[in-house]
This record gives C-alpha cells, structure tokens and sequence, in this order.
C-alpha cells in the first residue's frame, strides 16, 4: 500500500511539472516544493504503522524548518541575487529548497533509502531551479537543504529501527570508533 502511494504521487508531481502553463525549470521547482512534503503528509495519514503519531511528526518537522528558515531571512536580511519582481528581499535561506528538502528527509527517515532517495533528487532539482533563476546562490540552498534534513532528523523517529550504528567512546586518552550491529 505504501509504495503505491509514494509511486502515485511522485508520479502527480512529475504530472504536474510537465503539464504546468510555464514549463520553466523554476515552475517545475516552484510545483515539486508542495508536492514532495504533500507526499509525505498523505503516506502519514493513509499508511497504517504502529508508532504513534507519524502525522504529528511531520507537523513538527515541516513547521518548524520553515519557522526557522523564515525567522533566518528575518534575521541575516542577505539580498538576493536578482532584482527582479520578487516579494521580499531576503535570500537566506532558500524557503523553497526547505520545504522540498523536509518532507524529502522525512519520507527517507519514516519509509528508507528506497523511498528516499528519489525525492532527495527531486528536492535536489528544486535547490537547483532556485540558483537557476537566479533567486538564490548555492549557499543559500544548501542552508535550506540543511535546515529541512535536521528538523526531520530531530522530529521523525524512523519507523524501523536501524539495525547499524556508530559507536564512539571517550576515555582517558583513548578515543573508540566503531560500528555496532543488533540483531
């Protein structure tokens, strides 16, 4: 069931991009911006999963990177690159590629690698649009790739747990790094 959804909406997503009235790279990174976390909002409330919450996780996860990334802009008050027709004047950081990249990260953290991957490049391709036309630079991407990746980091728990982990130890003088394997 949940692989149908993903596949149905990713699919809606590169429906929309194409059959958009401006077939532009920067209309098809403006329509990827909703459609990824809207993703991942519909697989929280049509996926059946025994951990709690999964809808308020996405809540917190999404509101909070773009309160941040909005507050940021607020903040730091960095000029854009063009000076185009734009409604505000702060670049940093990149509200559209925070949006794609907090629901990319939490459909990865919830669902894995398999369903992951594939939005990470399309909220890859929503950073590149907005350098493309010249509404950001690549550090304000990055900042908003960041921002969207660490809220879903703090706020989604994955819904299996990893069976690999990283170890590190300090003692006195020593330091041990290493990977740990449950089963």
């Amino acid at each position: 069931m949940k692989k149908s959804l993903f596949s149905l909406f990713l699919l809606l997503a590169f429906i929309s991009k194409s059959t958009a009235q401006n077939s532009s790279v920067t209309s098809a990174g403006d329509i990827l911006q909703f459609a990824i976390p809207a993703a991942a909002l519909t697989a929280t409330l049509f996926c059946k999963e025994d951990q709690e919450k999964p809808t308020w996780q996405f809540i917190k996860t999404y509101g909070s990177s773009l309160i941040l990334a909005q507050s940021l802009k607020h903040i730091v008050l960095k000029p854009r690159p063009s000076e185009g027709p734009i409604h505000d004047n702060y670049s940093f950081p990149s509200g559209h590629t925070t949006s794609a990249f907090a629901g990319a990260a939490f459909i990865q953290r919830k669902y894995g690698w398999s369903y992951g991957l594939p939005c990470y490049a399309m909220a890859s391709f929503v950073g590149y649009s907005r350098v493309q036309g010249k509404f950001h630079d690549t550090w304000d991407v990055l900042g908003g790739a960041t921002i969207g990746i660490a809220s879903a980091y703090i706020f989604a728990k994955p819904y299996h747990e990893s069976k690999v982990g990283l170890l590190f130890d300090k003692e006195i003088n020593t330091y041990t790094f290493g990977l740990t394997y449950s089963y």
